[in-house]
């Protein structure tokens, strides 16, 4: 890969700046494409001097983008969104374009980062413009490589920090959907290699890898593994679908909501890897354990910090 132009949109991201750090260090030249190129700049010094670029463009606008994958090698886009106002942009139009524009300019490779849950028939605007996505990227580039990870965690993850942040304010952490949904969370470190070792491999060319980690974990699991972590004693109050969702509709009335009825739907339906499907074993990339990485980035959420003694009372 050393010397490869790669063109990556939403390389700023929790997934793609993983992936940035790879390709970088695997010699490649690198343009992000960022709607706020300056918050990118922290990408950088993840390369020598020159390596990496971040260039001021959205996924909509397809001049620029045309431009800047005009004599691109390799094509990623690894944009995602909640807000169910741009998911059909974010998930759908601005894909197809991307491959599209990647076509045209006769890149080798493209790379599709996608979700388990994405389905045409899904009753969550997520998993529809996923599906969409996914569909679309074929029809323009048949040779793409779909990557569709579960729950993602990491130390810049949404899921697990937003949690910590509510354990330290509240007595009580919601279990939306009772708690039993089941998911297969990974490690963002492992998604982005399977990224890399997808994109060495010729024959991951038009198919599709369902990224799980090693274990399949109930929500309630994983949020007592969570307060486990950080030392704190909370109630786990399961809250069914119905009235999660009637919460959820006033919740969206805030500037940023944290809760949606899209997540809730999404938070209602397991996750994981379905069988049958290539995953991060087909790749060669061994599943990184949950246990091993949260007290890596939770203990911040500690009663007294991340120095607070091992012996605290929650």
């Amino acid at each position: 890969m050393k010397n490869q132009r790669v063109t990556i949109v939403g390389g700023a991201g929790f997934i793609g700046r993983n992936i940035v750090k790879r390709l970088a260090a695997r010699g490649a030249r690198i343009a992000v494409a960022s709607p706020h190129a300056v918050q990118a700049g922290f990408l950088r010094p993840m390369g020598d001097v020159g390596q990496i670029a971040a260039i001021d463009v959205g996924i909509g606008e397809e001049t620029t983008l045309g431009q800047l994958i005009d004599g691109s090698d390799i094509v990623i886009c690894a944009a995602g969104t909640f807000d169910t106002g741009r998911m059909d942009l974010v998930h759908h139009r601005g894909p197809a374009m991307l491959a599209r524009l990647a076509t045209r300019s006769g890149a080798r490779r493209f790379l599709h980062v996608s979700a388990i849950g994405a389905d045409a028939q899904s009753d969550s605007a997520y998993g529809r413009s996923k599906a969409a996505g996914e569909a679309a990227v074929f029809a323009a580039f048949p040779g793409a490589t779909v990557v569709r990870p579960s729950l993602v965690f990491g130390p810049d993850d949404d899921l697990f920090n937003r949690f910590g942040a509510m354990a330290r304010l509240l007595p009580v952490i919601p279990l939306i959907g009772g708690g039993e949904t089941r998911f297969q969370p990974v490690f963002v470190g492992d998604v982005a290699d399977a990224i890399v070792a997808a994109l060495d491999r010729p024959d991951s060319a038009g198919k599709t890898y369902e990224l799980g980690g090693p274990e399949i974990l109930t929500f309630r699991r994983m949020m007592e593994m969570l307060l486990v972590e950080i030392r704190r004693s909370r109630l786990l109050l399961p809250i069914p679908a119905g009235p999660a969702l009637f919460a959820a509709y006033f919740a969206e009335f805030l500037p940023s909501p944290l809760l949606t009825r899209d997540q809730v739907k999404m938070l209602s339906h397991d996750n994981v890897v379905a069988t049958g499907m290539l995953d991060l074993k087909t790749l060669g990339i061994v599943p990184t354990a949950l246990a091993l990485i949260l007290p890596t980035y939770l203990d911040r959420f500690r009663k007294g910090g991340r120095f607070a003694p091992a012996t605290q009372t929650p």
